[in-house]
């Protein structure tokens, strides 16, 4: 497997936001999104370690810290990821993996990790790869995210929770572009629409520490 980094930090957002969590970052991504904050793991020229899932999992456990985060690029390209996902279940710890909507989840449910998937805006570019499919495969514990950029990009946030009823599904976050758009014109939109059930959040590591820090 291709890690690119490997370290213990905080869940700097989602449902587990605040606690320790180890993550394990794998190079290369199917898309290429205008926001992107990890575009250098993606490049061809990235270094990375070749690992294996036993060496990953030992990494992990060495840690003592019981939440793991699969990361990226998109971690579902990986081909041990399915592996290296029934390591971390077998021993007993809460695995979530961050994918990117452009991957069908269908082949990874055997083995049930908890799956933060982002739904890609207008904003993005490559809103034309989601797969639908993966709405129906969401369960409680699951996050949809829906990372926005603009007014356009909330309604069509917007249009998709409704479509899938996703309230009622998963978890269900908003996050900002930074730079793009003011947390306040998200939080008007959500009164608006009286978005129960829908979270705002602001990307806690990036407050914490300098937003193009890695490792962190």
């Amino acid at each position: 497997m291709k890690v690119v980094e490997k370290f213990t930090s905080i869940n700097g957002e989602g449902t587990r936001a605040g606690e320790l969590a180890v993550f394990v970052r794998f190079k290369g991504c199917n898309l290429r999104c205008s926001y992107c904050d990890t575009m250098w793991a993606n490049e061809a020229d990235c270094s990375y370690e070749e690992e294996t899932p036993e060496e990953i999992t030992n990494y992990v456990l060495a840690a003592g810290i019981r939440n793991v985060t699969l990361t990226g690029g998109e971690p579902l390209l990986q081909k041990d990821i399915r592996e290296l996902t029934h390591l971390l279940l077998q021993a007993g710890l809460r695995v979530e993996i961050e994918t990117n909507g452009a991957v069908r989840l269908s082949e990874f449910c055997e083995e049930r990790p908890i799956f933060t998937m982002d739904y890609k805006l207008p904003s993005s570019g490559c809103e034309e790869h989601m797969i639908a499919e993966n709405m129906e495969l969401l369960e409680i514990n699951d996050t949809v995210k829906f990372v926005c950029g603009s007014q356009e990009d909330l309604v069509k946030a917007l249009e998709v929770i409704q479509t899938y009823d996703l309230t009622s599904r998963c978890h269900v976050y908003f996050s900002p572009v930074f730079g793009s758009i003011e947390p306040v014109q998200m939080v008007e939109f959500m009164l608006e629409h009286q978005l129960n059930d829908v979270r705002l959040q602001i990307q806690m590591h990036k407050v914490i520490w300098d937003p193009n820090e890695r490792g962190v």
